[in-house]
């Protein structure tokens, strides 16, 4: 466990709002870019593979990412992701350096925020993602009819600028930790770290590539269900909001919950909470129906905004932490992948409705091994809690 150095309040804005750039100009690019393959002549397949992409660099970069974010520093690390992801949105990709991103804010906030207050602080950076990925297309949206994709591509450019700038002011709460590692302990490659921690990462790991696979399959099947059943596109854009905004407000009372009661009283419910609709989903057949839905998974998803990272947190050791956690993010990179892979597999050989459902069960199944192993792994006082509530039933 990290020293307590560090109140929350005092690093809250550079922590944050780096991320929040960040998720601003994500959110700004992220609907152009099969838009932008299509325009310099690719076709729809080939858009779509290019879409894709963008989350196999994420999953290639994540052990990567934790080596680097070992050796340098998570501070350091930021901000060579923020200029590396510049320099690729002037050329229009998005890939690796999301990865070192994602892990080094993570890595970062672990040692920074003492932990009784982690999953508070990592369920806002979360929240703060979810916010900019919120505002991002509304000003893609402008600066596009004002000027060209291309122009989009810029001002994603200039936020990750901005936030290398912002992190540039963060206080290195991680130096001494690495001179004193240094001194206990003889450079470790990332393979040797991951093999010492196989366990967790077989056991919890694999609840977390379920939570992440049901993540990732909201955001595709809602859609495809929408246009199956003849809705608009804008039409279901704007339940995709609704949704959104269901999903932005309640970041900070799941993260409450998780440090006063246990990460497994938002972990279990938000994968019933989703498996619910992902059931449901196949009995819609009209625009409120389907934004009902949405909204509920929505719920279910807010609430364990940050669950993923906090988990992570609790589980990743002292030393060596970074190359963890790079670890950690291929379980849930691989859910990323694997979750529209299976919507797309059961879709070719029955029906969306059949893989709705069978989304709908996995994640159900999810939620049985959650119950059983995030206990194991959880803070040593929820641990007591959870025995003490176990002999007075």
């Amino acid at each position: 466990m990290s020293a307590e150095p560090t109140r929350w309040r005092d690093i809250a804005i550079t922590a944050y709002g780096p991320t929040i750039l960040v998720a601003i100009g994500q959110g700004a690019i992220l609907p152009l870019v099969a838009l932008s393959a299509r325009e310099v002549g690719a076709s729809v397949g080939t858009a779509s593979f290019i879409v894709a992409l963008i989350g196999l660099g994420q999953l290639v970069g994540d052990l990567p990412a934790g080596a680097l974010a070992g050796r340098i520093g998570e501070k350091r690390a930021l901000i060579a992701a923020c200029f590396l992801d510049a320099v690729a949105l002037l050329g229009a990709f998005l890939a690796t350096s999301g990865a070192v991103f994602g892990l080094a804010r993570q890595a970062y906030l672990t040692d920074a925020i003492p932990s009784r207050m982690r999953a508070r602080a990592l369920s806002t950076l979360g929240g703060t993602f979810r916010v900019g990925l919120f505002i991002g297309p509304f000003i893609a949206a402008v600066v596009v009819t004002r000027w060209n994709i291309g122009a989009a591509y810029a001002f994603a450019a200039v936020t990750n600028l901005a936030a290398a700038a912002l992190t540039a002011f963060l206080p290195d709460v991680s130096l001494n930790h690495r001179t004193t590692a240094a001194k206990d302990r003889q450079h470790r490659s990332v393979v040797s770290v991951l093999l010492e921690h196989r366990r967790v990462l077989l056991t919890l790991g694999l609840g977390i590539l379920i939570i992440s696979a049901a993540r990732a399959t909201r955001q595709s099947i809602v859609p495809l269900w929408a246009q199956s059943i003849g809705l608009s596109a804008a039409t279901t854009s704007v339940i995709f909001g609704i949704a959104a905004g269901v999903d932005m407000l309640l970041f900070y009372p799941g993260g409450a919950i998780m440090d006063r009661f246990g990460r497994v009283y938002v972990a279990v419910p938000s994968m019933i909470v989703l498996g619910l609709g992902f059931c449901l989903l196949p009995l819609t057949s009209g625009a409120t129906s389907v934004c009902l839905v949405a909204a509920l998974m929505g719920l279910g998803n807010g609430i364990s905004s940050g669950v993923v990272l906090t988990l992570g947190a609790d589980a990743s050791p002292t030393q060596d932490r970074a190359k963890f956690l790079g670890g950690w993010r291929v379980c849930s990179d691989l859910g990323n992948t694997a979750g529209p892979l299976v919507v797309s597999a059961v879709s070719a050989l029955a029906t969306l409705a059949a893989a709705a459902i069978t989304m709908g069960l996995l994640t159900w199944a999810g939620s049985a091994w959650l119950i059983k192993w995030v206990p194991v792994y959880a803070p040593a006082r929820h641990r007591r809690h959870g025995r003490r509530e176990a002999q007075e039933s």
